[in-house]
């Protein structure tokens, strides 16, 4: 791969080196087969779509069981796999692929003006590879020991001495691991080498910056996962004392192995968000950015101070004194980058001309609910608090508020601020600002509700 990047040529003004091969197929096979980096969002964008509904039908699921006290709907061992299902189809194959590989992929090469991504192949390769481990979880629910009830974590000691098919799980997240890497390779390539002549770095769009922050977070943090999830399945089959406290093994390892990735993960998700909102406030406002450089800037600020942070998630773990206000402090400094932003955008609003279309909409929605998330977060963060609030449903709020509040609501802003341009047609707008309003207050009912019950000590656990 080193020699192919070393063979990209410079493109040269007027050079449209790189060109679109004719595709030689035609019906489902020109889409299966297809180079073309429009086509390949597009079938990022029905794969990771089909695997969110099924998400939220499995979230839904969970709450009517809980409605009320003792068994509703199900009983323990399935509202168990049912919580371990709705984590890793909501991380691994919704929230983590989902701007990166649809509109990264549409619209990157687009924005910089280059005629697709560095490499083609590779990244059709990267759809078949999401695709194989979407297919391996699902195996996996089917094969003998029964589906997976470990919890999204995978945490150490149980995901080893459970007796369900948790090696299979385990590895379709290894093989998904090795899709969003692709991609990473693939963007950061693409924007050193196939930039428009005359387009230095700053001039690029903030959607590029960001997804180019995020690339670089793909291809450094997710080996150290994959490593860990060889880990768990090596020490599942030969009995090795890796992480198993029985056999002479560490639990504490595997979280710190695990969130090294993980807490980064979060920033592969929400960058790309904050990228989409760069894009859309000044469209919607009328006017020019406030504060590019420093958006850009904080983009990979956040993309750096975010591997420091990790044992946050660890606070009541069992680490030093030392260790645990040191990693207080990052997780506060690492606030600063992001309420950057949000000033930026504020001020880009301020004195402009707005037009409150369903993509603003969204992004108000963004802002409100992330707002609260980070909040939350700083909650979380401090050690004193921490303590009382971890474990409980105030840390389920907090997530949901960072993760579905802001990323997956710019998912939504982004596929209506495109929409005209990836199909060609305008949406509904009625029906668009009505499901804003519709979203905005049933996730606050729900979750809002869940940081007021956490702080009087409400966990949710696996039964």
């Amino acid at each position: 791969m080193a020699n192919e990047i070393a063979a990209l040529p410079v493109r040269e003004a007027g050079n449209n080196f790189y060109h679109q091969s004719t595709n030689k197929h035609t019906g489902i096979l020109s889409w299966l087969l297809t180079k073309d980096h429009k086509r390949i969002g597009l079938m990022y964008m029905i794969a990771i779509m089909t695997f969110f509904v099924v998400g939220m039908i499995i979230g839904l699921l969970m709450r009517l069981e809980l409605i009320a006290p003792g068994r509703t709907i199900m009983n323990a061992q399935t509202y168990n796999t049912l919580f371990t299902l709705h984590g890793v189809i909501m991380i691994f194959l919704f929230i983590i692929p989902g701007l990166p590989a649809i509109f990264g992929n549409f619209f990157l090469p687009i924005q910089i003006g280059a005629a697709d991504v560095a490499f083609p192949r590779l990244n059709l390769l990267s759809w078949y590879i999401y695709i194989i481990g979407a297919i391996l979880v699902l195996v996996s629910l089917f094969l003998p020991g029964g589906p997976i009830d470990t919890g999204w974590t995978f945490y150490i000691p149980y995901s080893v001495r459970s007796t369900t098919n948790v090696s299979m799980a385990l590895f379709a997240a290894f093989v998904l691991g090795f899709s969003s890497i692709l991609t990473g390779i693939n963007f950061v390539t693409t924007v050193h080498r196939l930039r428009a002549p005359g387009m230095g770095f700053f001039k690029m769009p903030l959607f590029v910056w960001a997804t180019y922050a995020t690339a670089w977070i793909q291809i450094i943090a997710t080996p150290v996962v994959a490593i860990t999830i060889l880990l768990v399945i090596i020490e599942r089959a030969f009995g090795v004392g890796i992480f198993d406290p029985a056999l002479g093994g560490d639990p504490i390892l595997f979280q710190h192995m695990f969130w090294i990735y993980s807490h980064p993960a979060v920033y592969i998700m929400i960058l790309p968000a904050m990228g989409v909102v760069s894009e859309i406030i000044p469209t919607f406002s009328r006017r020019t950015i406030f504060g590019y450089k420093q958006i850009a800037y904080s983009s990979l600020a956040i993309a750096f101070i975010g591997y420091l942070v990790w044992a946050h998630h660890m606070f009541t773990s069992g680490m030093s004194d030392t260790a645990r206000w040191i990693f207080s402090l990052l997780t506060f400094i690492v606030a600063l980058p992001s309420g950057v932003k949000i000033f930026n955008w504020v001020a880009t609003m301020y004195k402009g001309s707005i037009d409150p279309q369903a993509p603003f909409l969204w992004v108000m929605n963004f802002i409100f609910l992330f707002s609260i998330g980070g909040l939350t977060g700083l909650v979380l963060g401090s050690l004193a608090t921490d303590i009382h609030v971890h474990d409980t449903y105030f840390v389920v709020a907090h997530f949901h508020y960072v993760m579905f509040g802001g990323t997956g609501t710019i998912f939504f802003a982004a596929l209506h601020y495109w929409f005209p341009k990836m199909f060609g047609k305008m949406y509904n707008k009625k029906f668009a600002n009505a499901a804003v309003a519709l979203f905005f207050i049933g996730f606050n009912m729900l979750f809002f509700s869940k940081i007021y019950y956490g702080l009087y000590g409400n966990a949710e656990k696996i039964l």
